[in-house]
This record gives C-alpha cells, sequence and structure tokens, in this order.
C-alpha cells in the first residue's frame, strides 16, 4: 500500500505543476489578449485529467494447512493356538563309542652316512728292465782275510773273535771305504780286517734298472782264530 499511496502523490504532484503551468499561460494570454474561447478550451482539456489508480495488488492466498500424516494402524493378528501337550514324547539316547586310536607309526631310524670311499691306489710304477744288481766280490773273499794274516800282537795274547764289517763298491768294483758294523773285541783284529779288505777287495759292480753299473755296498765278516 505504501507503493501505490507513493505513486498517487508522485501523479498529484505533476498535476499541480501542470495546472499551475496551465495559470501562467492563461493570464499571459489575458494579457496578451488571447481569444478567451481558446484558451478555455485548452483549459478544459488539460485540467480534465483522468487520473487512474492502480489496481490493489491481489493478495497472496494464505498456505495450505498442514494435515497430520495419520496412518492406518497395522492389522492385528489373532495369537496363534497353543497346543499343550500333557506328557512330551520319551527321547532316547545312544551313548557313542569312541572309533579305536590309529596305530602309533614307527618311524625306523635312518641309517648311518657310510664314509666316503678312500681314493684309488696309484698305479704301480711300470717294472724297470733290469733288476738292480748289489755288488759280488770276484774270486774268494776267504783269502782276503785269513790266520795267516793274524795281527802279531792279538797273536801272542790269544785274542780270538769274530769281526762284522760293510764296504762301499763305487761303479768301478773298488772299495772306497770299509765300516765295522759288529766288534771283535779286539782293536787290532778289527783295523787289520778293514785295512786287508779295502786292500785286496775286488767287485763286480752293482747295476742300476737299465744294467748300468752304479755304486753299491757290500757286507761280510772274518771270523779270526789262532790256528794250532
Amino acid at each position: 500500500m505504501a507503493y501505490v499511496d507513493q505513486q498517487m502523490s508522485g501523479n498529484r504532484i505533476v498535476a499541480i505543476i501542470i495546472v499551475a503551468l496551465i495559470h501562467v499561460v492563461v493570464g499571459y494570454a489575458l494579457v496578451t489578449g488571447l481569444a478567451y474561447s481558446a484558451i478555455s478550451k485548452v483549459v478544459e482539456r488539460v485540467t480534465t485529467v483522468d487520473i487512474e489508480e492502480p489496481p490493489p495488488p491481489e493478495e497472496e492466498p494464505p498456505p495450505p494447512e498442514e494435515v497430520p500424516d495419520t496412518a492406518p494402524p497395522p492389522p492385528v493378528a489373532p495369537p496363534p493356538p497353543v497346543n499343550i501337550a500333557v506328557a512330551p514324547p520319551p527321547i532316547r539316547t545312544q551313548p557313542t563309542i569312541p572309533p579305536p586310536a590309529p596305530p602309533a607309526l614307527v618311524v625306523p631310524p635312518a641309517a648311518p652316512v657310510a664314509p666316503p670311499a678312500p681314493p684309488p691306489a696309484p698305479p704301480p710304477p711300470p717294472p724297470p728292465a733290469f733288476q738292480p744288481k748289489a755288488p759280488t766280490p770276484r774270486g774268494n773273499p776267504g783269502n782276503w782275510a785269513n790266520a795267516n794274516d793274524y795281527p802279531s800282537r792279538a797273536l801272542r795274547e790269544e785274542k780270538e773273535g769274530v769281526t762284522r764289517f760293510r764296504v762301499e763298491v763305487d761303479a768301478n768294483g773298488r772299495v772306497t771305504s770299509c765300516n765295522v758294523t759288529g766288534s771283535s773285541g779286539t782293536p787290532e783284529l778289527d783295523s787289520t780286517t778293514c785295512s786287508l779288505i779295502q786292500r785286496r777287495g775286488r767287485f763286480n759292480p752293482a747295476t742300476d734298472g737299465q744294467g748300468k753299473p752304479t755304486s753299491g755296498s757290500w757286507a761280510s765278516s772274518v771270523r779270526w782264530e789262532i790256528p794250532e
């Protein structure tokens, strides 16, 4: 309603301003001697202003009233009939026999691990073309030292005994050394034995696997006895 009042007051002010202007024009026309009848017609046309008031705004319809949702009540089913038994049927129970236990599994002990086989023996060396041979005496070694060579001192003292010795023979069959391996108990008999063997001894030299002469050793003994 305030908007309508403001619009109507504005239109009235405009109309008042127009009316005032008309009056000014009429006065001027009277002064200037214009035709009164013409001015009157103009005044009538102008003064008759039809001011149409705008129609009042339509009132908004009131909001509809909220109607509560009233759902119909759920149907009520009648309670089921209850069968009342006079006595419950007898229950038969049967004892459950447990199954027999499975036999115990006996695991035999693991067999001991066999030790690794020893490595094969190396093959024997090929047999030599010739068998090695020790030196052998030439002639009768009994003649190299005997009773005829008896030391005089040992003979006077009547010393007897056996002297064991070992000689080294070179590749030419000559005796290079003599060592007493078993004493007779008399130094003169032992030293005489080695001296005679080194001077008189003759040997065939030893041979190796190829049949070539080589050095070797020979052992023997001399029995010293005083002749009767």
